[in-house]
Formats: C-alpha cells, sequence, structure tokens
C-alpha cells in the first residue's frame, strides 16, 4: 500500500512541480513571492492542518469533492486515492525545490546560442533545457518517493485509518503503537521504514552525481 501510494502520488505530482518550478525560477510576475510561500506551506504547516484543509476542499461537502460525485461518482475520502493526494501534496515543496535549483544551475548562454542558431523554443527546451534540469527532477522524484513513505498526519486526517485501504507504513506504525503486544511490530515497521528511506536518499544522491558528472565529461 505504501509503495503503491507514495508511487502514484510522485507520478501526479511530478508535472504539476515541474511547471511550478519552472515558473519561479523564469518568469516574472505580480504575486510570485505569494506563490512561493504557498508552495512552501505544507513545510511549515502542521500536517493535521493540511489535512483538515483537504478535508474541507475534498469531503462531500467541499467545492471540489462534492462536483467529483455529482460529476463522476468517485471521492477520495477513505480510498488510497485520497492518501496519495495528500502524499503528493505534503511532497511538493520538496520537489518544487530540487528541480528550481536545477532550472536555475543552467547556463542560459547555452539556451541562446541555440536560438541564435534557429533553434525553436521547444526544441531548446527539450534538447537543451530538460536534460539539464534532469538531476534535479530526478532528485526531486527520489525525494518525492521519500517523503510520501513517511507521510502521516495529513494523510490520517484526510482518510483516516482504513485497513487494506488507507494503512500506509506510518499509519501501521500508529496503529500497532497502540496495541498491548506491538511492540515487536513496532520495531520491524520502523526499521523497514528507516531502511526505505535511507535507501531512497542514496540513491538520489548517487544518480545526481552520475549524472552531473556525465554532463560534465559532454561539457
Amino acid at each position: 500500500m505504501s509503495l503503491k501510494v507514495s508511487l502514484v502520488a510522485v507520478a501526479f505530482s511530478l508535472p504539476g512541480c515541474f511547471f511550478i518550478a519552472w515558473m519561479l525560477a523564469r518568469w516574472r510576475f505580480p504575486g510570485k513571492l505569494l506563490v512561493d510561500a504557498l508552495v512552501h506551506l505544507p513545510l511549515v504547516l502542521p500536517p493535521v492542518v493540511t489535512g483538515w484543509l483537504l478535508l474541507l476542499l475534498f469531503g462531500m461537502n467541499g467545492p471540489v469533492g462534492r462536483w467529483l460525485w455529482d460529476v463522476l461518482g468517485v471521492t477520495l475520502l477513505f480510498r488510497w486515492t485520497g492518501a496519495a493526494l495528500a502524499a503528493g501534496i505534503m511532497a511538493v515543496p520538496l520537489m518544487v525545490r530540487a528541480i528550481r535549483l536545477s532550472i536555475e544551475a543552467i547556463d542560459r548562454r547555452m539556451e541562446s546560442a541555440a536560438a541564435t542558431l534557429g533553434a525553436s523554443r521547444l526544441r531548446v527546451f527539450f534538447t537543451i533545457s530538460l536534460p539539464l534540469a534532469l538531476p534535479g527532477i530526478l532528485a526531486a522524484v527520489i525525494l518525492g518517493f521519500a517523503r510520501s513513505l513517511g507521510e502521516f498526519g495529513a494523510t490520517i486526517t484526510f482518510v483516516s485509518d482504513v485497513p487494506d485501504e488507507t494503512r500506509t507504513l506510518p499509519i501501521a506504525i500508529y496503529a500497532a503503537m497502540q496495541m498491548p503486544d506491538g511492540e515487536s511490530m513496532v520495531t520491524r515497521l520502523a526499521i523497514l521504514s528507516m531502511i526505505l528511506s535511507l535507501g531512497a536518499l542514496m540513491a538520489s544522491e548517487i544518480m545526481v552525481r552520475r549524472i552531473a558528472r556525465s554532463r560534465y565529461h559532454v561539457i
């Protein structure tokens, strides 16, 4: 369940995170500081508050939740899809920051040179900008995945603890802590959680270094 929720959360968050990161790195517009603050808000808000806001928006009486039910006949409440939404929202700040830093590190002179040689903006983007931003994108994917694996507060507030539906690894740890004889299960799940998170962080660092090194050799 945790792997499914985390993978779906990252997959659906990535396009929006890339767009926001590109917008913050390259565009100038009124309210940019406010957008930047809103993107990073889940980092400083208590996760329970984030889950409560998701309830207000996506609950059966919320504007988005009511529309989803009336038009599509679906709901995110008490479903693993709701857990993926909560995990994705909590991972957005880390993903946007990683991609934004990678975009800001791109040498704009390379893009200008390609444009002067007749390359269209779309071709410049796909042949220069996107490949050069790839280390940040991969770092964002793995960091977002690791963050989603550890998400608890917003998830349990929004979709509660439903066995075989929303019980991710952190929620399972919390449920085991409430059991009189659950200490051994807590220990096993906590060790598993640490192994998965540490492995994701190490994989992120290794992949970024390899891509950066290969890019340096090409240049």
